[in-house]
């Protein structure tokens, strides 16, 4: 009897299990209304559903509904308070949200945001992403409010104790916030040393950016793409080298191979290669090239308002 009943259940379980992994695939696909439609009517049908509850609140989240994500977190929490990842997206959204209130309001909201992120890191010892929350939470606080450049220290350790390299990017962020830039370049190169991910070459090069020291920022995104060999790294070079009036013959051949390779998942429109490339005649006093280039960009995104304000300039060379 009970393979009979099974039988008849099947259907009904498979068709649950295949709105589920369209939710999931529509969320991959950055297609967030169609998430939360399709998840509304699957949880109409299944309310106590904790898969179908968490990846409404993503849907929520990734459109900037704070409100709503926080609605549906909530009930996760409520739902099963053991779970850390739970806690962590629910005080994520209460921290966005927070961002996005008077500064009144979000002082309401830090001590519940910092109790959700605590509890699941106490509930998780190798949780990395609360961990990280945690970093930056105590480094963003003013101290009045409990803000704590050794409290994140301590949560960067014990980030260093799951993964060296996020220790150390931890650690680098913490250094750089403090304005302690030595110390900052010191773990964001322990982290390249350890990891070598794109992700650690963008934070150093980045770094160096932000220190005006654009010739080093260039030599990062240049070791960075004789490891990774991204197309997206060759727009980079070119940006560095626009944007700072360095080795323009270097950041030109980088731009046009940008262009030559371009692919959707490249992520900067080719439209940005071309207003690089007007920056790069610009320095060079080349009017002519510079408005081919820039009259490009400004044809492609006609929006862009740093494009016209580039045109402008170029024009009363």
């Amino acid at each position: 009897m009970s393979k009979l009943i099974f039988f008849f259940l099947f259907p009904l379980l498979s068709f649950s299990q295949q709105s589920i992994v369209f939710a999931e695939e529509l969320l991959q696909k950055k297609e967030y209304i169609k998430a939360e439609v399709t998840l509304f009517d699957y949880l109409n049908e299944n309310p106590n559903d904790l898969k179908g509850i968490e990846l409404y609140g993503d849907a929520f989240s990734y459109q900037k509904k704070w409100d709503e994500a926080i609605t549906q977190y909530d009930k996760l929490v409520a739902a099963k308070p053991e779970v850390a990842n739970y806690h962590y997206k629910y005080g994520g959204a209460l921290g966005m949200k927070a961002l996005s209130v008077n500064k009144l309001m979000a002082l309401s909201m830090i001590g519940d945001v910092k109790e959700a992120f605590l509890t699941a890191a106490k509930l998780d010892s190798k949780h990395i992403d609360t961990r990280w929350a945690l970093v930056e939470l105590y480094m963003q606080l003013p101290g009045i409010i409990g803000g704590s450049l050794s409290k994140s220290l301590q949560y960067a350790n014990e980030l260093e104790a799951i993964s060296k390299v996020d220790g150390y990017l931890a650690k680098g962020y913490i250094y750089e916030y403090d304005s302690s830039p030595e110390l900052a370049e010191k773990y964001y190169k322990k982290a390249i040393k350890v990891g070598g991910s794109l992700t650690c070459y963008e934070k150093l090069s980045a770094f160096y950016e932000k220190e005006n020291q654009p010739e080093k920022a260039l030599a990062t995104i240049e070791a960075s793409h004789e490891k990774h060999q991204r197309n997206a790294l060759h727009y980079q070079i070119g940006k560095v080298a626009a944007s700072y009036n360095i080795q323009l013959a270097k950041g030109e051949e980088f731009l046009h191979k940008y262009i030559a390779n371009y692919k959707a998942g490249d992520g900067v429109p080719i439209a940005w290669a071309n207003f690089r490339l007007a920056q790069i005649y610009k320095h060079r006093q080349n009017k002519a090239i510079a408005l081919k280039y820039i009259n490009l960009a400004i044809s492609e995104l006609p929006k862009v308002k740093v494009f016209k304000e580039e045109k402008d300039f170029i024009l009363n060379l």
